[in-house]
């Protein structure tokens, strides 16, 4: 069996790679450079050359060979890899009859619970969406930010009590039955996270997610040291070294690996040992299509320190139907799948349906005219002045 043709195809906001076979056997990955997939596009477009001709089944040495053949490279390079993996490990499962995970080691669990998204366009409907969002079985809710774009404008003490107040709503809102995945962003300095996380330790949530920038560990490390909410982090992470130096530093107890980021399959499983020998747990990121929910779902079958999967809210709307899968969702949790290679695979109407819309930079300016690394909800968008503020730095 030898590699064919690679497609490169770009759907609403992801980008798939498609890889054929002289054997009629095709595999579907996704990159998860989501800010730059044009960029991970022409990797694909230059790792193509190499692959062509080559065995699919070689999932290890192709990786080993796209990664070390240069020392360039980044997220749209590592995006690229990951799309490229995921699909070679899909026609595996196909070739052999079975879900990649058998090909991993095999099953260790039947079902991977999971946290909704909860975004909406206010506060009280976040606060809404939580209860919703129980309602629906979800016995975890995440993506839930205790900031507003306006928050980075007042004084601190001001900007500290109302998002402690907004987590304390989000665990009323549910009860105690329901886990609180509370989501920073990247947005604070150690010394605000620091603050922060002392206040709302008293709403047990499980945990915090991006404190901090993650370019520095060591920042991290330091939060995690003052703080008694468990932090996660690591979806901007591309490697099994940033992830090791990452736990030596006991920055985090809860991992998140991004499969379309960090190498496929085959990087997240070596990422996932790690984390088992330091007893840390693993949470994939997972913010993309349903080719990501499968590939993560796959992972998340097959290694023992798996906690909870990211549920993206493009499970529960129309964009869901780019992709079908296999996945049943059920009280919460997903079942473990048993059809071949990763269980994903384009619609034959997606490309018509769901045409590509690329995502322009874009982020929040402060009154001072300066830069916030900030998540912005799509409410703070249909405001014209607030648009015209990020599209052009105002």
């Amino acid at each position: 069996m030898k590699i064919k043709d690679i497609d490169i195809i770009f759907a609403d906001r992801f980008l798939f790679v498609r890889v054929h076979t002289d054997t009629g056997l095709t595999g579907l990955g996704e990159s998860g450079a989501w800010g730059h997939l044009e960029a991970s596009a022409k990797a694909v477009e230059k790792f193509k050359r190499y692959l062509l001709g080559k065995d699919p089944l070689r999932t290890e040495h192709h990786q080993q060979y796209m990664y070390r053949s240069s020392h360039f490279r980044g997220a749209a390079v590592m995006g690229a890899i990951s799309a490229i993996d995921l699909a070679l490990w899909d026609i595996a499962g196909k070739h052999f009859n079975v879900p990649c995970y058998q090909l991993l080691g095999g099953r260790v669990r039947d079902w991977a619970r999971v946290y909704y998204h909860v975004i909406y366009n206010s506060h009280d409907e976040l606060v809404e969406g939580c209860r919703r969002a129980k309602g629906m079985g979800f016995s975890a809710v995440g993506h839930l930010s205790p900031f507003i774009p306006e928050s980075f404008d007042m004084s601190h003490s001001k900007m500290m009590k109302d998002a402690a107040d907004r987590v304390g709503e989000y665990r009323e809102a549910v009860g105690d039955d329901v886990d609180l995945c509370i989501e920073i962003h990247r947005e604070l300095h150690p010394a605000q996270a620091i603050v922060l996380g002392n206040l709302i330790e008293q709403y047990r949530p499980m945990f915090l997610e991006d404190p901090v920038p993650p370019d520095n560990f060591d920042a991290m490390a330091r939060v995690a040291r003052n703080i008694k909410i468990p932090i996660a982090t690591g979806e901007r992470l591309l490697t099994i070294q940033e992830f090791e130096m990452l736990l030596r530093r006991e920055a985090a107890e809860y991992i998140r690996p991004d499969v379309c980021t960090v190498g496929g399959l085959t990087g997240s499983k070596k990422i996932a040992a790690i984390a088992e020998a330091n007893y840390v747990g693993v949470i994939p990121h997972n913010p993309l299509s349903r080719v990501s929910t499968a590939a993560c779902i796959q992972l998340a079958a097959c290694i023992p320190n798996f906690v909870i999967q990211e549920y993206p809210r493009y499970e529960t709307m129309p964009v869901k139907d780019l992709v079908r899968t296999s996945i049943e969702l059920k009280d919460g949790y997903l079942r473990i799948p048993n059809s071949p290679g990763i269980g994903a695979e384009l619609n034959d109407d997606a490309l018509e349906r769901f045409p590509y819309r690329p995502r322009p930079p874009s982020t929040l300016i402060r009154r001072d005219g300066s830069i916030v690394d900030c998540y912005i909800p799509s409410s703070f968008f249909n405001n014209k002045k607030n648009r015209d503020a990020i599209n052009h730095g105002q």
